[in-house]
């Protein structure tokens, strides 16, 4: 046991394999697929709405709105390897939702408050969806 990596330990095997079961299920594609679409909307959000003049806010939703999609694109493809990472969605919505008084905090178009308040809350929905998948396997593993 002294020479095998932790990579191939098979209690890590184990539950590598059910956070890949996890993440085939019907509900835990839907929640990943609409992450990422959540985080192309975010990102392409100053273009769509047009946040004219207010250059910081729109590179921060690009900036957010990449990751976003690419934690979604990483649940999809492989979410037994990036479960570890869904907490942060949560927090991209929650940042998504304050950016428009963080990053400008002068009075901004209700548009783009809207926008922002609006993806943000979905985003942060489907982040805790996908904690909550993840607590899913942990609590049947442990049962």
């Amino acid at each position: 046991m002294a020479g095998q990596a932790m990579s191939t330990h098979p209690d890590i095997a184990e539950l590598r394999a059910k956070y890949e079961l996890a993440g085939e299920a019907p509900t835990a594609k839907v929640v990943a697929g609409l992450i990422f679409l959540t985080g192309l909307y975010i990102a392409a959000s100053p273009w769509i709405v047009g946040f004219n003049g207010f250059t910081t806010l729109a590179v921060n939703n690009l900036i957010v709105g990449i990751a976003l999609a690419l934690l979604g694109f990483g649940f999809v493809s492989a979410y037994g390897r990036t479960h570890g990472v869904a907490w942060v969605v949560p927090i991209i919505g929650l940042w998504t939702i304050v950016a428009p008084w963080v990053v400008h905090p002068h009075v901004a178009p209700g548009s783009m408050i809207w926008s922002n308040v609006a993806s943000g809350i979905v985003a942060l929905a489907l982040g805790l969806g996908a904690v909550f998948l993840g607590r899913k396997v942990e609590t049947a593993r442990k049962g």
